[in-house]
């Protein structure tokens, strides 16, 4: 069905691809693993005609194709579903939908709504298509671009990171449905960094490190280990453990109430130790992302919230001055994609760089160079454009402006989301580095994993309402299942 055959990419002194060939047969799953920054990114903008290869061709259905853009990639029946949404906010899940429909000149809004439910009737990624796209959780909003993909019945679909921000139920649902569309021909290229997803999924493996393709196996001839060693080029540590917590309080939480589309977040309460994890799970748009914009002074609330006995202030730089961080659920929120990686570092402490109210952009850029090194950012020059990262370098550049001064407490929100394992473990390492020196981390993640092998006490938020928390040694995918979806410990 697609061959990309010894396609090379450059920017400027960097060689993005290098010669690097693949190929995906009708009715395939081709897994892409590598880590954060080998390439994967820019080998998938390529077939979708979001950059033209410096070297190299394409190849669908044996006729060699030129894609100078994503309609052109449309109309060749190659459609992607980004690692990060692209819908217009404003606009309702069903004008979203719309965008990629063949649609007659002039419509009524009820002729469309009527349309999109016949097409997406008993379809197991069903959404509210009249909500705005503005009030849907990240994983909702995955959710409208796969069905988008899905909607035009490609011959290509290219899945970046789709389960990032999906529940286990969620990725379940979209397994069956490749699966399904494999049975009709469909062609999938893969893009992941969840190790079991891929394995339970694929047909053929590639991994890229460096720019480069490393390997190719079959998925009966692969597991975990021989994955990691190609990707990372060594074996993963074991995870370590987690130190027991101290006896101070460092965030109390009573009666908490959030507004919110459907159903608020309320009734909120707990505390949170120094030394401690506390992981909330929750299906998605469950109130996760709510709850913890309130936390970091960026929703209004109403409740009494305590910080080690003092006041909470409603505003996120003052908090950060009491020692909170925040890691935001949706990289977009955390950084800004036309400063340079050098500024973004530098957005909680540039006051540092402007003692006479001018900024000193070369101790600004040397202390950026140490942090790049010390949180491996793969990025040409601290000057360089943040939106010019990879997905797990950005989510890097956020983990470490927002750690660089050890705070207190952190408001942690999917921190490895679209981080390849070898950052994830670093990740994990960073996070209970903070926690043996005392500091109380709140971690909201949809991997399950995650919130498991970190936290001492585990909890769920189900339609807006706290379930728990109980201790860690209590809890267990099935039961933490429980309290996502039934709402019940």
């Amino acid at each position: 069905m697609l061959k990309l055959e010894n396609i090379t990419k450059r920017f400027g002194s960097v060689v993005a691809n290098r010669r690097i060939t693949l190929e995906v047969a009708p009715g395939e799953v081709l897994a892409l693993l590598g880590e954060n920054g080998a390439g994967k990114t820019t080998l998938v903008s390529i077939l979708y005609g979001l950059y033209a290869p410096d070297e190299g061709r394409i190849l669908l259905e044996g006729k060699e194709v030129r894609i100078p853009s994503p309609k052109a990639a449309q109309r060749l029946g190659i459609a992607l579903v980004p690692q990060h949404p692209e819908l217009i906010e404003a606009h309702t899940v069903a004008e979203n939908l719309a965008l990629g429909l063949d649609l007659p000149a002039v419509f009524s809004r009820r002729a469309l709504v009527r349309r999109l439910r016949a097409l997406l009737e008993g379809h197991p990624l069903g959404v509210d298509l009249e909500a705005p796209v503005a009030r849907l959780s990240a994983g909702e909003k995955q959710r409208v671009e796969l069905l988008r993909a899905l909607l035009n019945r490609p011959k290509v679909l290219i899945l970046d990171e789709p389960t990032s921000v999906l529940t286990p139920k969620e990725a379940e649902a979209l397994f069956q449905e490749i699966q399904r569309l494999k049975a009709v021909g469909l062609s999938v290229i893969f893009i992941s960094h969840k190790l079991d997803e891929v394995l339970a999924i694929a047909d053929r493996i590639a991994v890229l490190r460096a720019g480069e393709k490393v390997g190719e196996v079959l998925r009966q001839e692969a597991d975990k280990d021989l994955l990691v060693r190609l990707m990372v080029g060594r074996r993963l540590a074991p995870p370590p453990r987690v130190p027991p917590p101290r006896e101070e309080v460092v965030l109390e939480v009573e009666d908490l109430f959030v507004p919110r589309h459907g159903f608020p977040v309320q009734g909120v309460s707990f505390s949170l130790r120094a030394g401690e994890v506390l992981g909330i799970a929750g299906v998605a748009g469950s109130g996760q992302a709510e709850l913890v914009q309130a936390l970091a002074g960026l929703r209004p609330f109403r409740g009494r919230i305590r910080f080690r006995e003092g006041p909470w202030p409603r505003d996120p730089a003052r908090l950060f001055a009491l020692g909170v961080a925040h890691i935001p659920e949706e990289r977009s929120m955390g950084v800004v994609e036309g400063m340079s990686v050098a500024e973004n570092l530098a957005l909680r402490t540039y006051r540092r760089f402007a003692p006479g109210g001018i900024l000193n952009h070369r101790a600004m850029e040397k202390e950026a160079e140490a942090l790049i090194g010390r949180y491996g950012i793969r990025t040409p020059s601290p000057r360089t454009p943040v939106r010019f990262l990879s997905g797990g370098n950005v989510q890097k550049v956020i983990l470490a402006r927002e750690l660089q001064v050890s705070p207190r407490l952190l408001l942690a929100m999917h921190p490895t989301y679209g981080v390849d394992v070898g950052a994830s473990e670093e990740v994990h390492g960073r996070i209970l580095d903070l926690v043996q020196a005392g500091s109380a981390v709140l971690l909201v993640s949809e991997d399950l994993d995650e919130i498991l092998s970190l936290s001492h006490r585990v909890a769920a938020l189900y339609h807006g309402r706290f379930v728990g928390p109980i201790p860690r040694e209590e809890a267990d995918r099935e039961r933490l299942g429980r309290m996502m979806t039934e709402g019940r410990v």
